[in-house]
Parts: structure tokens; C-alpha cells; sequence
């Protein structure tokens, strides 16, 4: 993907564009085309669009600080979605979710680790949100929400660690006492930071779902951001 400037960016109720890509509600369903060119080592095109219909939008807002400098904001935990890229074999669908990260300062300001995961369940979804601030303190917390939208936090089981990321990244979850949390496929791994598909059992229930780990002590070292650079390019200037 590509980072751009102010001059790509526009911004409406129902719309979001930045350069050729857009999102859009519409008819209660949230399409996102995707124009954009993938990153090296395999540099190619990347075209089609993506269909997210929740089964309900949540009003829920979680602080993951104190001061409220950083929070999360799960639009729709539980989802359809049908992905239609132009390449063989990249079109499905299945179970899916939207959420977003909002915040006032750098991640790496505030927190030195994170994990994140979401699975569903026959009622819904959970939600378990794990982090270390760089304060010394901690956030540890577990949500479900029902098929329409509906949140209440949960006593989440315990947390285990599971297998590191071929990077060497910390991983764990929660799941139910005594069950080892596994990879069942991977999706995105970076030196400080891990995207797959994971196992786990919550109240006896076997589910796939996703999970991310975040190394903010390795996202700070100087030797990264030289990496990123190349692996993320940026582009001045855009005309609609």
C-alpha cells in the first residue's frame, strides 16, 4: 500500500477516498474498492472490492488509555464479507469484522506490547484486547457482542502463549484453561508486528479467528523505520 498526502484524501458522511481507493456505506453495507499497488518483494496490481455487510453496528468506544489518547472503535464485530479481487483464487467469502484504532498520539508513545483478537462464536463474537502501556500499567479485557450489536464485557479466560511469529514476535491469547491456541494460517509478518488466523477454545467452543501481536520496543528501534520506508512508499500529489 502506499501512503499519500493531504491532496488525496476526501472525506464525506458516507464516503472515504484517498487517492484510487475508496470506502462507502451503502444500502447498510460497507464497499471498499481497492486500486493500489502491493509492496516488494512481489510488486503487483492489486484491483477489486471488498463487501462487509454487519449483522449489526455497534455505538461501542473503548479507551485503551486513561486519558483517552487511543481507542478502539469496533464498528461491527460480527459480519459477512465477500472479497472480489481481480487475481485466480483471491475471491471468497465468509465471517468477517470491522473495527478501527483512533488516537491523538504514536502508538509507540504509549505502549510497549499488544495483542488483539476477535472469534467467532454461535452468539456472536469475542473480543479480547491484552497491553502493556509504557506507564507500567495494563489493559486486559474480554467483549462479546451478540448478533445485533449488543456489548458486555466478559470475564475473559486465561491468557496463554502460543507459538512466536517467524519474526521471533511474543504471541498470546485467551482461551480456556488447559487448550494451546495454535496458528492455522498465517496473514501478514513483520519484524514487530503478526496477523494469522488462530485457534482457540472459548466455553468449550472450538473457533478460527484473527489475531495480532504489536512489538512497539521493536517498532521503536532506529534500524525499523529505514525498513519501512521501502516496504511502505510514499507518493506526493494527487489529482481526482
Amino acid at each position: 500500500m502506499t501512503d499519500r498526502g493531504r491532496d488525496a484524501l476526501r472525506q464525506s458522511n458516507e464516503t472515504f477516498t484517498v487517492g484510487p481507493s475508496s470506502m462507502r456505506w451503502e444500502g447498510g453495507k460497507l464497499i471498499i474498492d481497492i486500486n493500489e499497488v502491493s509492496s516488494p518483494p512481489l510488486i503487483s496490481r492489486v484491483r477489486g472490492r471488498v463487501i462487509v455487510t454487519p449483522s449489526a453496528v455497534t455505538q461501542v468506544e473503548l479507551p485503551l488509555t486513561d486519558d483517552g489518547t487511543h481507542v478502539w472503535r469496533p464498528f461491527a464485530p460480527s459480519s459477512h464479507i465477500r472479497v472480489e479481487l481481480d487475481r485466480e483464487g483471491w475471491s471468497w467469502e465468509g465471517h468477517g469484522y470491522f473495527d478501527a484504532n483512533f488516537g491523538t498520539r504514536a502508538l509507540e508513545q504509549d505502549f510497549n506490547y499488544w495483542t488483539w483478537g476477535r472469534y467467532p462464536v454461535e452468539d456472536g463474537s469475542v473480543c479480547f484486547y491484552d497491553a502493556e502501556r509504557r506507564d507500567g500499567s495494563e489493559l486486559a479485557i474480554g467483549v462479546h457482542f451478540d448478533h445485533d450489536g449488543n456489548a458486555r464485557v466478559m470475564n475473559a479466560p486465561p491468557k496463554v502463549g502460543f507459538r512466536r511469529s517467524l519474526w521471533g514476535v511474543k504471541r498470546e491469547t485467551r482461551a480456556d484453561a488447559g487448550y494451546k491456541p495454535r496458528q492455522v494460517k498465517n496473514m501478514l509478518d513483520a519484524p514487530f508486528y503478526s496477523r494469522s488466523a488462530v485457534k482457540i477454545q472459548y466455553a468449550g467452543e472450538e473457533t478460527v479467528g484473527v489475531h495480532e501481536a504489536l512489538d512497539l520496543k521493536r517498532f521503536r528501534g532506529p534500524w525499523l523505520m529505514p525498513m519501512l520506508a521501502v516496504r511502505v512508499p510514499r507518493r506526493r500529489g494527487w489529482r481526482f
